[in-house]
C-alpha cells in the first residue's frame, strides 16, 4: 500500500496507510509496521515504544524460535492500523469489553493479577477512558497470561531486557490492548513509590465492577504518581474519588 493524499480547503496532507512486514534475518525474526502518517505519529511513539525506527519502519525483533510467533503475527498485521487510530485518539477503545473478557478468561484459574494505570481509576467510576490495560502479575502468571490469551497475543510473553521496569512483559489484543509487566523491578520504587511496583502490591485494595472483584493500587498513591508526572486533571479526578 502507498499513502493517499486528501485536499479540503486548498490544504493537502498525508493519509495514513499501514504497512506491516515480517522478515527473519539470522536467527531474528522482525515485526515492521510502516505507512504511519502525522495524523497517527503521536500514538505511535507511545504504541511502538519497545520498537526499532529503521527509515519509516518501525521494527521488532523476537529469536526467531520464540513459540506462539505465528500468531503473534497474524493478529498484529490485522489489527496494527485499529491500534494506531485508538491510541492517537481516532477511534474509541472498548476497554470495558476487553477487561470483562480478561476476568472471564481468568476467572477460576490460577492467574494472580492486578489493574494500574487510568483503567484502575476508570473501574472505581472516575469519568476517564483508559487507552489500554495495564497488568500486573508475577513472572509466573506474566506467562500463564500468555496461554490464556495465546489467540490474541500480538507480542510473545519474554523475558524483558536488563533496562526494563520488570522482568517479564506481554502484549494481547483483544478490541483493546492488554499489556502485563511481570514481576516488577524493586527499583521502581525508588525515589518515590510508583502504582505498579512492590509498594502499591503491599497495598493492593479491591473494588467491585460489572459483577467482578478487582484488585487496584490505594488512591493516594495513584494521585502522588500523577502529582510527579504532572497530571492536573487526572489529580483533579483522583480527589473527586476521594
Amino acid at each position: 500500500m502507498t499513502d493517499s493524499m486528501s485536499v479540503s480547503a486548498g490544504t493537502m496532507w498525508v493519509v495514513s496507510a499501514i504497512t506491516t512486514a515480517r522478515s527473519t534475518e539470522a536467527g531474528t525474526t522482525w515485526f515492521a509496521i510502516g505507512g504511519v502518517g502525522p495524523e497517527l505519529a503521536t500514538g505511535a511513539e507511545h504504541l511502538l515504544m519497545g520498537y526499532q525506527r529503521h527509515g519509516d519502519e518501525w521494527r521488532c525483533g523476537y529469536p526467531a524460535d520464540t513459540p506462539g510467533l505465528a500468531v503473534c503475527w497474524r493478529n498484529l498485521s490485522s489489527c496494527a492500523e485499529l491500534m494506531l487510530r485508538q491510541a492517537a485518539g481516532l477511534e474509541p477503545v472498548p476497554w470495558r469489553e476487553a477487561l470483562s473478557e480478561l476476568c472471564r478468561r481468568t476467572s477460576g484459574i490460577e492467574c494472580d493479577w492486578w489493574l494500574t494505570g487510568s483503567a484502575a481509576l476508570a473501574v472505581r467510576g472516575a469519568p476517564i477512558e483508559p487507552g489500554d490495560l495495564d497488568l500486573v502479575c508475577s513472572g509466573d502468571a506474566a506467562l500463564h497470561l500468555g496461554r490464556v490469551f495465546a489467540d490474541a497475543m500480538i507480542e510473545p510473553v519474554a523475558r524483558a531486557d536488563s533496562g526494563w521496569i520488570s522482568n517479564y512483559w506481554g502484549r494481547a489484543f483483544l478490541s483493546a490492548r492488554i499489556e502485563w509487566i511481570g514481576d516488577p523491578k524493586p527499583e521502581v520504587d525508588s525515589p518515590s513509590p510508583c502504582d505498579f511496583g512492590p509498594a502499591a502490591a503491599s497495598r493492593l485494595e479491591t473494588v467491585a465492577w460489572a459483577g467482578w472483584q478487582l484488585r487496584v493500587p490505594p488512591l493516594d498513591l495513584q494521585r502522588a504518581v500523577s502529582l510527579r508526572r504532572g497530571l492536573t486533571d487526572r489529580v483533579r479526578l483522583i480527589d473527586a474519588l476521594g
